[in-house]
């Protein structure tokens, strides 16, 4: 892995790469056409400002949630961006057979070479029935708990190094390793590079342990941030990918021109999520919906609470918030992720901390 697949380049006064994480929301009244529209938008916009990558996260059975398919939306993508880093935030490994995942892989490296990351995640990113369905029947059994062993198989196929006598030994994921030329001349092989995803100590530690680079899940688990990546910085064994921990982290924030719009967008955002806990999930409500709520005292305690995790404001407001916690967790890079009722307002918000940060003008 290179450098500039990990640390990128800090531009304008950031203190550390600016990244975006996707979920491809899809608001009331509005079509996941249109979402993915946005996507596009996005991408283009954050790749003229100077943001480092651009990932999108599987989830599943969620209306509110277009990004299901990754590696279809980041194919697109790529064809419609030059520069800017495309992945995945994650792809849930124990949804899909590894070979699967090494030929999406090494399609997307194959047409954007050096762009392209593979994060992974070991939880469904849905209930467990849907969960069922996404995998075979002779894979029921599997979980979280196989997680590292599906891990090594990939990494193998993605190599197309399975040793001698492996049963898998003539099998190739096909697109495999690029071949990259040095400045010397020299002919290596290359592949997407692997990043593994967390919202607790498991996946930190087996990061640690094979040398990878981490991202964790800040904006939904809070509270398990900094001692996720005390123990993945203490249990880091340098390795031929990584010569020193890389840790980023994704960070829920929304930036808008005044600080009432930014409270009542994260009221919907809120309120959708509320639905989704308890069963009910839908897209993302407006933010009149959400004023005109009748919150339970219980929901109003969740609402509040998760609220507190998402950095809102203005855009000075956001950018000092998003400073105080990379200097709390010493993350290497944010990832952020907008939610938001339209795609309109997610635009602005990315545009609003590019200007903040003082990232190049489109």
């Amino acid at each position: 892995m290179t450098s500039d697949e990990t640390r990128g380049t800090a531009h304008g006064t950031a203190p550390v790469p600016l990244s975006v994480l996707d979920l491809v929301t899809v608001g009331a009244g509005h079509t996941a056409t249109e979402a993915l529209r946005t996507s596009v938008e996005l991408a283009k916009l954050t790749e003229s400002r100077g943001f480092h990558r651009y990932w999108v996260a599987e989830h599943h059975s969620m209306p509110g949630v277009a990004s299901s398919s990754p590696a279809v939306i980041l194919a697109h993508l790529a064809a419609h961006t030059e520069r800017i880093r495309l992945g995945s935030g994650g792809v849930m490994l124990p949804n899909h057979a590894p070979l699967v995942i090494a030929e999406q892989f090494g399609t997307l490296e194959a047409l954007a070479p050096h762009r392209v990351d593979l994060g992974l995640g070991r939880a469904p990113g849905t209930d467990g029935a849907t969960a069922a369905a996404l995998r075979r029947s002779d894979r029921l059994h599997e979980g979280a708990d196989d997680f590292p062993e599906q891990l090594a198989e990939l990494t193998r196929f993605l190599d197309d190094d399975f040793p001698d006598g492996h049963p898998y030994r003539r099998i190739h994921a096909v697109p495999g390793p690029i071949q990259s030329t040095s400045p010397g001349g020299v002919q290596s092989p290359h592949r997407p590079p692997i990043w593994l995803l967390g919202s607790s100590g498991f996946s930190a530690r087996l990061a640690a342990e094979l040398g990878l680079p981490f991202a964790f899940a800040h904006h939904f688990s809070a509270q398990n941030t900094i001692p996720a990546l005390d123990l993945y910085r203490e249990a880091f064994r340098p390795s031929e990918i990584l010569a020193e921990p890389y840790a980023l982290i994704g960070v829920s924030a929304l930036a808008t021109d005044d600080e009432k719009e930014a409270r009542r967008q994260v009221l919907a955002a809120s309120l959708n999520m509320i639905r989704l806990r308890t069963g009910r999930p839908g897209l993302v409500p407006t933010p009149e919906e959400a004023e005109a709520y009748e919150f339970s005292p219980v929901e109003r305690d969740f609402a509040t609470s998760w609220n507190s995790n998402v950095v809102h404001g203005t855009a000075d407001e956001v950018r000092a918030g998003l400073d105080d916690l990379q200097k709390r967790t010493g993350a290497d890079e944010l990832m952020i992720t907008s939610h938001a009722h339209s795609g309109a307002v997610r635009l602005r918000s990315y545009e609003l901390l590019a200007d903040a940060y003082g990232l190049p003008a489109a």
